[in-house]
């Protein structure tokens, strides 16, 4: 399937078909990633002439291009698979930047923090699988996770709220004034993973500091359900939340408290994994006494094909089935509850939203119904990598550490550098950055009226 067959994929009826697939036989896991992977790359630009490399194709920004990378570098991993290798490290390299930090300087003035931070996630990743390293050390995937993470940490504002990331790095772009889940998830993920590889206990202490200061705002919540909240403004000191939940976010706290608990042992961080994943139902529909199936709850409708996620929320479930199945193999007390999850939502994704488009087994949005919703693009292709090759997450070793054969080079330094940031704020309404979908989803959220059950 090329591109052009993707443009028109909605135009066409699509063939009779389905992406075969028997969640508990290696090679039709294998085949069926590889499929949904190829089509995946349909949406790459950096190897047309005019594209750019590491880029996929409009409308999908910069922050997409860096989870992307990491569905990747999990197919490789998960599929044993190392068609896409080159593809992929050269993608890696060329965006990092001048300073190595994954500000390069093509997105340096409208860059978010959380747009930062999904390529250090995929490059975390990338050191933890030992992924292909690059010869250049400056390049190692465990030294620019490093540098994504200390330019991040650099940021964490005392002077508004007692602390917390803003949502933008720069006052000029609009959503400087915002601290929200996203951001201030991913440096703790970054932190608590960090931690576990590296054996530093620096990376505990920022992963305990952001933890505690998300709870302290009111961004996840104690009790009966630990739901996590979309985010504060910093003009009414973070008293005003916005309630919104996303399966991102909720995946981001979950694996990063998974992966205090395997480093540390602490008691604490095992609850938090539990509490946290048990809330994570609300991102799961019963559709029959034996399937439970992932859908993404602020924006789409489980029992119809009518929804209002923008093109960045289409990717949520992708980086939420990865942390899914990171968290089962970290904290194996979780993994019967989760593989279900997987194993469910993997077979609807497959057999009824892979179905669709001029080749027949194009990826839609909705999992939960019985036949492709006509939706389709680079999230779409992403999330039903992901639920499907995390099948196979408890087949291979879990993620590596230094002690246990992690070979990449490390930097405990990289990353710094004089970056102005300081200037009047703007208010512009275009917006490169994962949290761009936010805001617009708290008006988009109005159309699914099932979704208000989420506002808490």
């Amino acid at each position: 399937m090329h591109i052009v067959a993707v443009l028109v994929a909605a135009c066409v009826l699509p063939l009779v078909g389905a992406i075969s697939l028997d969640t508990n036989n290696v090679t039709s896991i294998k085949n069926a990633a590889a499929l949904i992977a190829d089509g995946l790359l349909d949406y790459y630009e950096g190897t047309t002439y005019g594209g750019t490399v590491g880029m996929f194709t409009s409308p999908y920004y910069w922050w997409e291009a860096g989870g992307a990378w990491g569905s990747l570098i999990d197919y490789t991993y998960y599929m044993e698979n190392d068609t896409y290798v080159d593809l992929i490290k050269t993608a890696l390299t060329y965006q990092v930047g001048d300073d190595y930090n994954y500000i390069p300087l093509n997105q340096s003035t409208t860059e978010g923090n959380d747009d930062q931070a999904f390529w250090g996630i995929a490059v975390m990743a990338a050191a933890e699988k030992n992924f292909s390293n690059p010869d250049d050390p400056e390049l190692a995937w465990l030294a620019l996770a490093q540098a994504v993470f200390n330019t991040m940490s650099a940021r964490w504002d005392y002077d508004d709220c007692a602390g917390g990331l803003r949502w933008q790095i720069f006052q000029w772009n609009s959503g400087y004034d915002y601290k929200n889940s996203v951001l201030n998830g991913a440096l703790f993920h970054l932190a608590a993973r960090l931690a576990r590889y590296t054996s530093n206990d620096s990376y505990v202490e920022w992963a305990e500091r952001v933890f505690d200061w998300m709870y302290g705002v009111g961004l996840l919540t104690e009790g009966d359900w630990w739901f996590i909240y979309d985010g504060v403004n910093i003009d009414d000191n973070c008293s005003d939340i916005t309630k919104l939940q996303w399966t991102y976010n909720q995946g981001l706290m979950l694996a990063g408290c998974a992966y205090m608990y395997n480093y540390t042992l602490e008691e604490k961080w095992l609850n938090r994994t539990t509490s946290i994943l048990h809330a994570a139902q609300v991102f799961f529909y019963e559709k029959s006494a034996d399937a439970v199936i992932m859908y993404e709850a602020a924006c789409q409708l489980p029992t119809s094909d009518a929804f209002s996620c923008n093109t960045d929320q289409r990717s949520f479930k992708a980086y939420f089935s990865r942390f899914l199945g990171l968290t089962s193999v970290l904290v194996p007390q979780t993994y019967d509850t989760i593989r279900a999850y997987i194993q469910d939502s993997a077979n609807a994704a497959a057999w009824s939203a892979c179905t669709g488009g001029s080749d027949g087994h194009t990826c839609g949005l909705s999992w939960t119904n019985s036949t492709w919703d006509g939706v389709y693009g680079l999230g779409e292709q992403m999330c039903a990598l992901e639920v499907i090759q995390n099948l196979r997450v408890a087949d291979l070793p879990g993620p590596l550490t230094a002690d246990t054969g992690g070979t990449s080079i490390g930097n405990p330094a990289a990353g710094y550098s004089q970056t102005e940031t300081a200037a009047s704020p703007l208010d512009l309404s275009a917006k490169d950055t994962a949290g761009a979908s936010i805001i617009t989803a708290v008006v988009g959220v109005a159309i699914i009226g099932t979704a208000v059950w989420l506002v808490i």
